[in-house]
């Protein structure tokens, strides 16, 4: 009985590590595999979509590919560790997710669907050379080459002052230099612009995610207080979106405070009961809590709704081992 306990808790102990930013020593390249899907809000999906994936352990290796008739793509080769997924595609606002990539396990799907540039979200387009200006500031960007996608930004903008919500992208960059204060600054920008426009469901999510964008600068600066201040506000001004109070939960998830994640999660399953991901987080969040049974709940949802993802054989071996 005593030996049978033991391997609970060993078991218990590694699923631990595997849910954690635990990173194993790696060169970068190793047997690791990640796919998914691209598709549109409407469910199309995406050909000839940029799938580029990059990591800041390793600076000088990066993987690429594109999707195919399906909008399906994989990459192999991958190392253990934290990588960037970013996706490019023509018409569309550019994304990106950061993954953890394991080796002795299938890795969960990286799906992604993507918003469309709308003519009438930018209605001040002069011409085509500046929609140039704004893709190629976007390739940049998803290359990681920051200052040169800010200045291709900024001449779009001389070329059409009042389509404010690039500074969405110029913020993003500073974000990813570290440059958290001036990011802000493009993100209160924002904010500005838009509450001068009459309210309605566009101006709406535009404004919930410079605020969400706002509340993960302060994170990132340790400034809990004020984070939680500006999600709280992002999610209430447009309450009714899973993806924000999911990403919320995943921003709080990846910093490490497991009962923020937990209540975004909750929210978000609670907008759409249906989507299995929340609960896959949610067990994963109370698995690192040590709540086993909540756990247990959540994952089982999560394989009634999604019982042929990718992540249901890891899903049944956990649940497998907490009922031991």
């Amino acid at each position: 009985m005593k030996i049978k306990k033991v391997w609970k808790l060993l078991v218990i102990f590694f699923i631990s590590l595997l849910l954690t930013n635990y990173v194993f020593p790696q060169e970068g390249r190793g047997k690791g595999r990640i796919k998914g899907i691209i598709q549109d809000k409407t469910g199309n999906l995406i050909e000839n979509a940029q799938i580029k994936v990059t990591s800041p352990q390793y600076k000088d290796i990066s993987f690429e590919t594109t999707s195919d008739k399906n909008g399906e793509w994989v990459i192999l080769g991958l190392g253990t560790g934290r990588w960037r997924v970013t996706v490019l595609a023509e018409g569309f606002y550019p994304t990106s997710q950061d993954i953890s990539v394991r080796q002795l396990e299938r890795n969960p799907d990286v799906n992604f669907t993507l918003k469309k540039l709308e003519i009438s979200e930018m209605p001040t387009i002069q011409d085509e050379s500046s929609l140039v200006l704004f893709e190629e500031g976007n390739q940049l960007s998803a290359e990681k080459k920051y200052d040169e996608a800010i200045s291709l930004y900024e001449q779009f903008l001389q070329k059409n002052p009042k389509a404010y919500q690039v500074h969405f992208n110029i913020g993003n960059c500073y974000k990813e230099k570290g440059e958290l204060d001036k990011a802000m600054e493009e993100y209160n920008q924002v904010l500005e612009k838009v509450k001068k426009e009459e309210k309605n469901t566009s101006r709406n999510e535009i404004e919930a995610r410079a605020l969400a964008a706002i509340g993960e600068c302060y994170l990132k600066k340790d400034d809990y207080e004020n984070a939680q201040k500006y999600f709280k506000e992002s999610i209430e001004i447009f309450p009714k979106d899973e993806a924000l109070a999911y990403n919320v939960g995943e921003i709080f998830f990846s910093n490490q405070k497991i009962d923020e994640a937990i209540h975004y999660f909750e929210l978000s399953k609670q907008i759409k009961p249906d989507w299995g991901k929340p609960y896959l987080k949610l067990g994963y969040a109370y698995l690192n809590k040590g709540d086993y049974e909540k756990a247990k709940e959540n994952l089982k949802k999560f394989l009634e709704i999604e019982p042929e993802s990718a992540n249901a054989p890891t899903v049944r071996n956990i649940i497998e081992y907490l009922d031991k």
